[in-house]
């Protein structure tokens, strides 16, 4: 089809051309017979036209504009002619759908004998069909297979996104980044640079980390818990890297954790600047002395921040390959990742969370210390090779839990505590490593014994819903009603 004269963001498409042609020829007697003799074309591909399934070319729309006696723009107008052609295309489209689609259901041909309250509740049911699926955007199946997905795809990369390094490197250099810690204020200056302001609020609803404004330019954040309040720049980082990256609404469980994923990185990169932080461990490298603590205060951020901000740089600066696990108290992976080769626990479709890590490994023999003070070292032979970890635990919200990076073998001469004697054997996923009882004490206890197991609540918890998953959107707005600047007050779109 011709490109319209007028913008494009105005043009019609086939659908809405086709249904204004239809209603033009209606309006002038003609069946589709006559109106083909008139342009000569024949009543098939004149009926394809009106459907929306052809797209005329500039010829034929000519012709077609000259034999119904109206503009070649007439045909262009992008609205429906009417409210029932607006329905019949608004019904076309939703049966053409990959949603409708997988429901198997005959497809209802919007008519002139299809009465218009019958139209508007087809329409209205289609309508609430896809905004529950926008809801419950993923089944628990969906959503870990997505993220196993997106860890495979880091893994494959090494864990290095070179468009969000280069993107928060910038940030930070023009709002005045030179070395150490990002500032509070440093973050405040790169939203001033995308038009926000910082607000700090004590009544943020429960189900959101951050709000942001985007009427009139505000991001809001929950009040500092503890002097600093080193994860509100995080929380900050996270809301700018929306705006920074372009990110739309999210469309699936898939959409929403990568979204999730990459303004975490985004926050990571400007935390601990790309070129400021691989000084700092080439350095280290070079005197042999590697070691997440000396990274962790380096740049004013927690053990966890660091050492993952260390698997995105290690391989793709230093060579050296690298896994990083956080478990909980039970020994269940709450998060983790690995190019190293270590048999990171899986189950059969591939996901990793949730599953239990050997109890040989040395992220969790460290939860049986009694000192946690300081970090602890091990070398672990597997299956796959013998790895060196370095461990830190600590508590949560939910509980103990405790942080690892580790390496080959080979690779641990360039780490502190690699001359520590500590070594055990694993040879999960062989059962008999560490899951399976001895055949004496299964003789005696198992059917002398009754053990009432704990319940994970979690496992009966539904996927959040919601455009933005989890977020109660009522909260959420009557905060934003609270808080909007009065009538008066400049908005960021407002051009003035």
């Amino acid at each position: 089809m011709a490109t319209p004269t007028h913008d494009d963001d105005t043009a019609p498409d086939a659908l809405t051309l086709g249904r204004r042609l239809r209603h033009l020829r209606k309006a002038k007697g003609l069946t589709l017979d006559a109106l083909g003799t008139r342009v000569g074309v024949t009543p098939s591909l004149l009926s394809l036209v009106e459907n929306g399934r052809r797209e005329p070319r500039l010829a034929l729309l000519r012709a077609l504009a000259e034999a119904l006696d109206v503009t070649t723009a007439d045909l262009l107008d992008a609205e429906p002619p009417s409210r029932r052609a607006a329905l019949e295309i608004a019904l076309d489209r939703a049966q053409r759908s990959a949603a409708f689609g997988r429901l198997a259901l005959p497809s209802v041909r919007p008519s002139r004998s299809l009465p218009l309250p019958v139209l508007e509740q087809l329409v209205g049911l289609h309508d609430e069909l896809t905004r529950r699926d926008l809801e419950a955007v993923a089944t628990p199946e969906e959503a870990r297979r997505a993220n196993t997905q997106i860890r495979l795809e880091r893994q494959a990369r090494d864990n290095y996104l070179p468009e969000i390094e280069k993107v928060a490197e910038h940030m930070v250099r023009a709002a005045g980044y030179s070395s150490g810690a990002l500032t509070h204020r440093t973050v405040s200056r790169m939203a001033e640079q995308l038009g926000f302001a910082i607000i700090h609020v004590d009544d943020l609803p429960a189900s959101t980390r951050t709000i942001t404004d985007l009427e009139h330019g505000r991001i809001y954040l929950p009040p500092a818990s503890i002097p600093g309040g080193h994860g509100l720049r995080s929380l900050a980082l996270q809301a700018i890297a929306h705006r920074v990256l372009g990110h739309e609404r999210p469309t699936s469980y898939d959409d929403f954790l990568r979204q999730r994923m990459e303004i975490t990185y985004f926050a990571s990169s400007a935390l601990m600047p790309e070129s400021a932080t691989v000084e700092h461990l080439q350095l280290h490298k070079r005197e042999k002395d590697l070691a997440i603590e000396d990274l962790r205060d380096a740049f004013g951020v927690t053990h966890e921040a660091a050492a993952q901000r260390f698997t995105s740089l290690a391989t793709h600066h230093l060579d050296i390959p690298v896994h990083f696990l956080r478990i909980g108290g039970d020994g269940a992976i709450y998060r983790a990742y690995a190019n190293d080769g270590l048999p990171l626990p899986t189950d059969v479709t591939g996901a990793i969370e949730g599953q239990l890590v050997c109890r040989s490994w040395g992220v969790r023999r460290a939860l049986a210390r009694r000192d946690r003070t300081s970090e602890s070292y091990q070398y672990t032979d597997t299956p796959a090779g013998t790895f060196w970890c370095s461990t830190q635990t600590g508590s949560s919200t939910t509980g103990q839990m405790a942080l690892a990076i580790g390496v080959p073998f080979a690779s641990a001469t360039w780490f502190r505590g690699r001359d520590t004697t500590e070594r055990h054997r694993s040879t999960c996923p062989d059962e008999g490593c560490c899951r399976r009882p001895s055949a004496a004490s299964a003789a005696r206890w198992q059917d002398a014994s009754w053990p009432s197991a704990r319940i994970h609540q979690q496992v009966f918890t539904a996927l959040p819903t919601g455009a933005f998953p989890g977020v109660d959107a009522r909260e959420v707005y009557a905060f934003l009603d609270r808080h909007a600047p009065t009538d008066g007050a400049r908005s960021r779109r407002d051009p003035s």
